[in-house]
C-alpha cells in the first residue's frame, strides 16, 4: 500500500487559498495531491500518541509552479495532517 491523502477543509484569504488534509502512509512517502495550480508553501506534521523518530518533509523546491501534487517523504506507517498555501 502507499500514501493516501483527504482533503479536509480549504479557504481563501485575499489571492491565496489554503488547503488542508490529512494523510496516512504503509510506506516511506508518496504525493499529495493538492488541488492548487501553484504550491508557494507546504506544511506537514506526524500525528498519533507516539513519539516519532523523524520528521517528515517535502521532497520538492517551493514554489511548484503548475502542478497540483507535492512529494513528501515519511515515516512509514504513520498518520499526519497537511496544509498547503498557493492559487
Amino acid at each position: 500500500m502507499t500514501l493516501t491523502s483527504t482533503i479536509t477543509d480549504r479557504a481563501t484569504i485575499g489571492d491565496r487559498v489554503i488547503v488542508f488534509g490529512t494523510f496516512t502512509n504503509d510506506s516511506t512517502g508518496g504525493t499529495i495531491e493538492t488541488t492548487l495550480r501553484v504550491v508557494e508553501q507546504f506544511h506537514i506534521q506526524h500525528t498519533g500518541s507516539a513519539a516519532v523518530a523523524e520528521t517528515p518533509s517535502v521532497n520538492a523546491t517551493l514554489p511548484l509552479g503548475d502542478r497540483t501534487a507535492v512529494t513528501i517523504v515519511t515515516t512509514s506507517g504513520k498518520a499526519g495532517i497537511w496544509m498547503a498555501i498557493g492559487y
